[in-house]
Formats: structure tokens, sequence, C-alpha cells
């Protein structure tokens, strides 16, 4: 089963906003078997939607498509709609008790005539219910294939693919079963694991494919089966899977079902009954921004100290001057310093600290940009550990928050 994502709006186009509604619709639909063929980007222009849909429709047999549904003269996604169904635009009472309801619980503005308008929607197409915003979204069918129009909002996209269209798409289409598995690996590049592992790629089943997944400082390795019988395509991915240990063992940290590094570090953490705090210098709190983005973080997340400055450090941290004059803001010793402090000041299990030269230009210490310490303390101990990031301020930041979360997963996974 194929569909196609058609995002709307020229916003997208100049590069104001980035496509993230893509990424989650098409997430969402691989999880239940419906793979997405193409995904494109279109103008707030009539013929150029209508173009769209139909290359889609002779495509694929769910063509998803966001954006244009608001209550301004650039929104003209129902109108191309009812051009190319040949329909016409319908009060719905229903749609627009909901508006009204939700301007009189709450919106402060007065209620307008534009705001009315978004009741209008295709006479053919069903109503999905937006319980977060006024634009509802649209289901419509033609030529044996599903067209859904939502808002480009996404908390309302989302809550209108989890709640109304997967659900549909569920109860109406017999897919087949995707099955991933995605093993993470740090230390190696691409192109150094592909070496190592070159036997066994060659010897994969037809039905498995195989994707190399590299962003900074590691690499994630896709096992992905496609077919009919599940429990078939679980254990043969499983089986692959298991054969790459002995081939790259001492570079795997993990294996993630959909899930973030983050995420498994919450779920270990929540298990375990342990905290966890941060105190960071150049990674400026990029780590628990990461960390406290996962609902349910206050289970575990005490707190962070962005001990940005040599000064704050001092003074917030209570770093020692003298550790400080001797070996540098930017060493192993202060790392691991911030890290013993910041755990006793929020009387936590563990606790991460990164100090270090990011770049452009050298800061308090006279380390080579790109020189890094991260340090992470548990109830066995403390340790720090140098890296050299290379030049890029945006990679070295990335790079070091990934590899804190590396080697915390490995001391957690210690209790």
């Amino acid at each position: 089963m194929q569909a196609e994502i058609i995002t709307i709006g020229d916003e997208i186009l100049i590069g104001q906003i980035v496509d993230s509604n893509s990424a989650f619709i098409a997430k969402e639909l691989n999880k239940i078997g419906v793979s997405v063929y193409q995904i494109t980007s279109v103008q707030d222009d009539k013929s150029h939607i209508l173009s769209a849909l139909k290359e889609a429709n002779e495509r694929s047999q769910i063509v998803i498509m966001t954006g244009g549904l608001g209550p301004t003269k650039d929104d003209i996604t129902k109108h191309a709609l009812c051009a190319y169904f040949d329909d016409q635009l319908v009060k719905n009472d229903q749609v627009l008790s909901h508006i009204e309801y939700l301007f009189k619980k709450y919106i402060t503005t007065p209620i307008s005539d534009l705001n009315r308008q978004q009741a209008l929607v295709p006479k053919s197409a069903q109503v999905l219910t937006n319980k977060f915003g006024t634009a509802p979204g649209l289901w419509m069918d033609k030529n044996g294939a599903s067209f859904v129009s939502l808002p480009g909002v996404p908390f309302e996209m989302k809550g209108l693919i989890t709640n109304e269209v997967i659900p549909r798409i569920m109860a109406k289409y017999q897919r087949p079963h995707i099955i991933h598995k995605t093993i993470m690996t740090y230390g190696w590049g691409e192109s150094a694991i592909a070496n190592v592992i070159e036997k066994w790629e060659e010897q994969l089943p037809a039905y498995i494919k195989f994707a190399y997944l590299p962003s900074l400082g590691r690499v994630r390795l896709r096992l992905t089966a496609k077919g009919t019988d599940k429990n078939f395509l679980q254990i043969a991915v499983n089986e692959e899977a298991k054969k790459l240990y002995p081939l790259i063992g001492e570079i795997i940290y993990g294996e993630e079902e959909d899930e973030s590094i983050e995420a498994l570090i919450a779920k270990l953490l929540t298990q375990k009954g342990m905290t966890l705090c941060t105190a960071e210098s150049f990674t400026g709190g990029k780590i628990a921004q990461e960390l406290t983005s996962l609902a349910g973080a206050s289970k575990y997340f005490k707190g962070s100290i962005v001990s940005y400055a040599t000064e704050t450090k001092i003074k917030v941290l209570g770093i020692d001057p003298k550790l400080v004059e001797k070996h540098s803001v930017v060493s192993e010793k202060v790392a691991m310093a911030m890290a013993n402090n910041v755990k006793k000041l929020m009387d936590s299990d563990f606790a991460i600290a990164t100090t270090g030269n990011a770049g452009p230009t050298k800061g308090d210490s006279a380390v080579d940009i790109g020189t890094v310490y991260i340090a992470v303390s548990s109830p066995n101990g403390t340790f720090a550990k140098k890296f050299t990031m290379g030049n890029h301020r945006e990679r070295i930041v990335q790079k070091s928050v990934n590899k804190a979360f590396e080697l915390l997963q490995k001391e957690i996974l210690n209790f």
C-alpha cells in the first residue's frame, strides 16, 4: 500500500518554516504498513495544487495534504478540492458549532465572518473533527484513492492523524506489515562499518532491506522487512541483527525501536527509579532541552545549570578557582568537578557535565577549538573523557550532546 504527502504553502518553499509535518505523517503511516512513495511541496496556487493531486492519484491509494485550510484569502486548499472533485462548498453546522465553542472558551478576540467561513467544506467530504483548532480535517474519495486534507499547524495535524486518519486507514485498507530494527553505533563512520559487514550485507534475504543512517558522531543501521506474515518477518529481522554483534559489537550501544537515545535513557532511569541532572557549558542547555522534551521527564530529571561563563562555574557550581587556574576551564579536572558538584547540589544519582571550546574563537581557555571534555558522575564514581570534535561550532555542540548521551547510557546500564 502506497501513500503520498503534499504540503501546501509558500512559506515552506521559501524556507521560512521547516516541513516537520511530512516526517511525522510518514512515520505514523509506516507504523501501520503504508509506504510513502513521494513527498511534494507546492505553492499556494490552485493550478499547482490540482496538478499535484492528479499526479499523486495516478501513483498512490492515499494522498494526505497539509496546509491552506485557514480563514485568509491565500488558504485555497478547499477551493482546489472542489475543483478536483467537481464539488461545491457548503456550510457544515457541526463545524460551525465547534468554531463558536472554541472562540467562546479559549479565544479572547471576537469571532469574525472569516472565522465562520471555515465551516464551509466540500459537500461530499467527510469532516474530521479538529479538537485543537478551527480548521476541520477533510476526507474525500476518488478513483479508488482516499484524499485527506489537514491543517498545517503541527499540533492540530498530529491530533487529526492520531485520532482520525490512522484509525480510518486501518479500518478501510488491508495493509502489509513493515518491521524495522535499528542498531545504534558510535565511533566509526559508515564506510568503515560497511567494509567490516560487507559479506553479511550481501547475504541478506531479498525481503530485508538495509540502510545506513549517519548523523554527528554515530551511525544507525536499519533493517526493514515487509510482507504479510508479521511473526516470520520479526523473527527474520532479529536473526539477521544478531549476526551483526560478533562483527561490530564493540561500537554497538543499543537498539532503537522508534525511540531516540534520550527516550531509552528516560526509560532506563524510570525503571530503575534513579535521577539525573546536568551542568552544561558550551552545549548551552541542549542536553537538558532534549531530556525535557519528553513527557514525564520530571520523574527522573532534577534540573540543569548552564554555567557558560567561568565565573558561573565558580560562583554557582562551586568550582575551585585554583583548579581552573591550574588545569584550565576546559579540562578533565574541571569537567569532573562540574559533574560532582551539580550531582551533590541536586541530590541526583547521575550527572552529566560538559566543558569545551566550540569556537569560532577561543574563550577563557587556550585549548584548540573542538576540544571538549564530557564527564559522567554515577553512584560508582566520576570520570571524564576528552574528545576532538572538529572546527564547526554547530557540529561540535551536537556531536558532544550525542556523545554525552552515549556515555550516560553505558553508565546507567551498569546498574
